[in-house]
Order: C-alpha cells, then structure tokens, then sequence
C-alpha cells in the first residue's frame, strides 16, 4: 500500500481536516508559528496578548526548537528545525486550543488517544508527527522565509515564538484523526501481536536483579 502525501494549508478548511487519514504523509503551506512552555506560560498563565492574528494568520502550532539566529541587522536565519516531545504541553492545550482556534499541532512522539479524543477532537483539530530522528535540516528546507519572532526578550530563542513561511515543509505523518484515533497505539498493537513470536526459542532472564524481565507485556516498542 503506497503512502499518500497531501500538502495542506495552515489556515485549513474542516473539509480538509476531516479528509486526512493516519498515516497520510503532509506537507504544509503557509505561516507556522512556534509555541512550547514558554509561549503558552508568557500567553495563558501570564496573559500577555498574543502578538499575532490567530488563527487567520495561523492555525498551525509547531512543538519544536529552531536553529536560528538573529543578526545584527535585525534579520533572521533558520537552517533547521527539531520537533520536541509534545507529551509535556499536554496540560495548556485545551487552554490554548481555545484561545487561538489552533486546528494543526506539530512535533514529535504524539500523545495518547486518550489526549486526542479529550482535547483535539472537539475543537477539530489533528496531530502532526516528524517523521524519524535527523530531519531537522530536511525540514529546514520548507522554511521559506522565516517572519518574525516575538517575544525574545523575555524567552531567548529557544523559547520564543517564532513565525515561519512554509513552502512544502515536510515531511510529517497524521498520527490522529478525527476521530481520535492514535497512529503509533494502532501500530503498537499490531507489533505487540507477535512479540511472544520474537522470544520464541531464547533463555530466560538471567539479569532478574537489574530489571531484566521475562514478562512479555513489560516489552516498550
């Protein structure tokens, strides 16, 4: 079964939203803004106004730490991106998702199904995974231009909203839909099917002492 790519605007449609599959591979068109804990701590814990027009400008929050400067001269260079772990944001997303009408979440690991259903299916939004460790520089690639960064102040770089220009940055992988299902938990489940086959044949655990196992539903996939 061939993966089917989709690119898809930041500002999307809820026919759009709704039209996407897990494991649809995406590629993004138009502004991304950056978010993680300081942006949301500075904007729903401090109330400071978000410096941009959400969602027209953006409905697409990306999880991630960029490699970017800022020169002297005021201008911006952004050679790569890394998505961080969204888990930790888990707690200021209904908050924000509210806040900022956000229909697009970036970055890297996913959550639980259990997070997908609670938060982003009712406000008709989908997770955006990266796609494997060292992207960074491919993602890099799909910066157009990067807009503006707000708050650096107050943040630093790392923590800073960033505002990016998006032409076919990609690639990321669905992994929630709709409806809430949860691309890596339907995976794990089919891996997990046929771990006992993978021990078939091998020792017992001779490392009990240091946390070795021979319970097979302790495996981490």
């Amino acid at each position: 079964m061939s993966l089917r790519e989709v690119r898809l605007s930041t500002t999307p449609t809820s026919e759009a939203i709704s039209e996407l599959r897990l494991g649809d591979i995406v590629y993004l068109d138009g502004l991304m803004y950056t978010a993680r804990e300081g942006v949301y701590m500075r904007a729903l814990e401090d109330k400071a106004n978000i410096p941009m027009d959400l969602p027209s400008q953006s409905a697409a929050n990306f999880h991630c730490s960029p490699a970017a400067r800022i020169n002297p001269d005021g201008s911006f260079e952004m050679g790569a991106v890394t998505a961080t772990a969204s888990f930790r944001f888990r707690k200021w997303l209904p908050e924000w998702f509210e806040k900022t009408g956000a229909k697009i979440v970036v970055g890297k690991g996913g959550m639980t199904s259990e997070d997908y259903k609670g938060y982003f299916v009712p406000n008709g939004a989908i997770y955006l995974s990266t796609v494997g460790y060292g992207t960074g520089a491919l993602l890099g690639r799909g910066i157009e231009n990067v807009e503006a960064v707000h708050w650096n102040d107050e943040l630093g770089l790392a923590q800073a909203m960033w505002v990016i220009k998006c032409n076919k940055m990609g690639p990321f992988i669905v992994a929630s839909d709709l409806n809430g299902d949860c691309l890596f938990e339907r995976e794990n489940a089919k891996i997990a099917e046929n771990i006992d086959k993978a021990y078939e044949g091998t020792k017992p655990a001779v490392l009990k002492r240091y946390g070795e196992t021979d319970d097979r539903s302790d495996e981490l996939i």
